[in-house]
């Protein structure tokens, strides 16, 4: 049971560090503030609103605009993405939004 579980840990790692070197997740600095939003009316009473973010584009930090998108299944809600500090390296690391 525990070599499964270091298996398991080993290999979420590993998938970290591709998204990381696919994406540029990582930053040397924090991003700014987000500026305002205007949401507009939702298009139908299923829709969620996601919220914009930061995006590292290796030089600097781009943003990208909320929008409004429907659940993949049922009532689901969204988690938004963030910036937090990266824990060995320093530096920062993007963590995705995802649904619930």
């Amino acid at each position: 049971m525990k070599r499964f579980l270091a298996l398991g840990i080993f290999a979420l790692t590993l998938a970290t560090g591709v998204a990381e070197a696919r994406g540029g997740g990582r930053a040397m600095y924090g991003p700014p503030p987000p500026p305002y939003e205007r949401m507009m009316r939702a298009p139908s009473p299923r829709h969620v609103w996601v919220p914009g973010h930061y995006r590292w584009t290796g030089n600097r930090y781009r943003w990208v605009r909320g929008r409004w998108m429907k659940p993949p299944r049922g009532y689901m809600r969204y988690d938004p993405g963030y910036w937090a500090p990266a824990p060995r390296r320093g530096g920062y690391m993007y963590f995705e939004g995802r649904w619930r």
